[in-house]
């Protein structure tokens, strides 16, 4: 019962849902191959402060940190923790 229960918090986690959080499938435009680093399977809690870091203008970027400035902290967690499970 415990097992079961874990699994269902587990699978009801943004990063094990289904469906992708808002904004995390336009990320592959860029980095889904080409130039861009790849960015599926990093680890998201360094995604998420490297996100962070372009949204405060700590990282000097020419797109990423306008793109960034329009999700909420919780909503770049999100989409790290998607990313960091796909493949």
């Amino acid at each position: 019962m415990r097992t079961a229960v874990a699994a269902m918090l587990l699978l009801s986690t943004p990063a094990f849902a289904a469906e992708p959080p808002l904004g995390a499938t336009t990320c592959s435009g860029c980095h889904g191959g080409g130039g861009m680093i790849a960015i599926t399977g990093r680890d998201p809690v360094a995604m998420t402060a490297q996100l962070e870091d372009y949204r405060s203008g700590k990282l000097p970027a020419t797109l990423m940190n306008r793109l960034v400035k329009g999700f909420s902290p919780a909503e770049l967690h999100a989409i790290a923790d998607w990313l960091a499970v796909q493949k």
